[in-house]
């Protein structure tokens, strides 16, 4: 396996990331801090999987 496809049980092998800067207001910040910790994600992993799926019913309801 290369640096970029270790294995990750829930979503096979993890995949290049680009970053980049998200600006969000505090009580927002906490909102979705709270929500990742009740589902036991960290703050990026959640907002990655919202992310992903709002594009899913998006695309859905084309």
């Amino acid at each position: 396996m290369s640096d970029t496809e270790d294995s990750d049980a829930r979503d096979g092998p993890v995949r290049e990331r680009k970053g980049f800067l998200l600006r969000l207001p505090p009580e927002l910040m906490e909102q979705l801090r709270v929500w990742a910790a009740q589902d036991l994600r960290s703050l990026n992993a959640h907002i990655e999987f919202l992310l992903r799926d709002a594009v899913k019913r998006r695309k859905s309801k084309r």
